[in-house]
């Protein structure tokens, strides 16, 4: 079983006539104009490989049905709510999600629909895995600044340096780490604090380890190795059971633009 996911890219203008409008399909198609709404759109969908074209699912055919059944449900959605001065908030959002469900659900044959997930900007999505949003996954990336160094008392001075290389140098070095937190929960039934779950992630995480030497300052790297994968981990302590309505499902941290460790409990 094959798992293919596809970003289709958008842009809106809900005081505009409606229209497709781009060619650039990389950029957004349709492409808007002036001062647009952007979105990415990911659609997941699982199955087997046709042995006669090496495909799960053409790509091409996963932008056409994208395009013609599911952008016209956002464009219709978000045009009523703007121009009737509405807000539009993460559950209204689930809505839309559930209707683009329903419109892909069955478009590929025999396979799966597997889950869809809206990028709201480049640090926030939300996802949805079923048509009745019985689960809704919100997931939003942080950053922290921190120095580290990797060493263990038990190697000698070689090993250490054979083992974890420029990271064991005695003096530290930093990072800009980025870390993402994913929660889930009935979210279309309810709007989700986004102020209150910042908040949280601020308290009970970053400011313990922004601009922390994490083997100094952080009582958990005491002994630790401060690794992506402990502070993935140390992570994932620090924050389940803290949101209300939701919970904790996964927690991913990059080291830098080559290196991330997700943590899921």
């Amino acid at each position: 079983m094959h798992k293919l996911a596809r970003a289709i890219r958008f842009s809106l203008n809900p005081f505009l006539p409606a229209g497709a409008g781009g060619s650039n399909s990389y950029a957004s198609r349709p492409a808007g104009a002036g001062v647009a709404i952007f979105f990415v759109l990911w659609v997941e969908l699982a199955g087997e490989i046709d042995r006669d074209t090496g495909f799960v699912v053409n790509v091409v055919e996963i932008d056409r049905v994208v395009r013609e059944s599911v952008v016209p449900v956002f464009d219709r959605r978000l045009r009523d709510k703007y121009r009737a001065g509405e807000h539009v908030g993460l559950r209204q959002v689930c809505d839309i999600l559930s209707e683009a469900w329903g419109q892909l659900k069955g478009r590929f044959g025999d396979r799966r629909l597997r889950r869809i997930c809206v990028e709201l900007n480049p640090f926030r999505t939300l996802a949805i895995e079923s048509e009745d949003c019985s689960v809704v996954y919100f997931s939003e990336k942080f950053e922290f600044a921190a120095m580290h160094t990797l060493w263990n008392d038990k190697f000698s001075d070689d090993k250490n340096l054979a083992v974890f290389g420029k990271c064991a140098h005695r003096g530290g070095h930093g990072h800009n780490y980025v870390i993402e937190v994913t929660v889930k929960g009935p979210l279309g039934q309810q709007e989700f604090g986004i102020e209150s779950f910042e908040q949280s992630v601020k308290g009970e995480l970053l400011d313990l380890v922004d601009h922390k030497n994490l083997n100094a300052d952080v009582a958990k790297f005491a002994e630790t190795n401060p690794t992506v994968e402990n502070i993935a981990a140390f992570a994932w302590e620090r924050l389940t059971g803290k949101f209300a309505a939701v919970e904790l499902a996964s927690v991913t941290v990059w080291e830098n633009d080559r290196t991330y460790c997700t943590f899921c409990g």
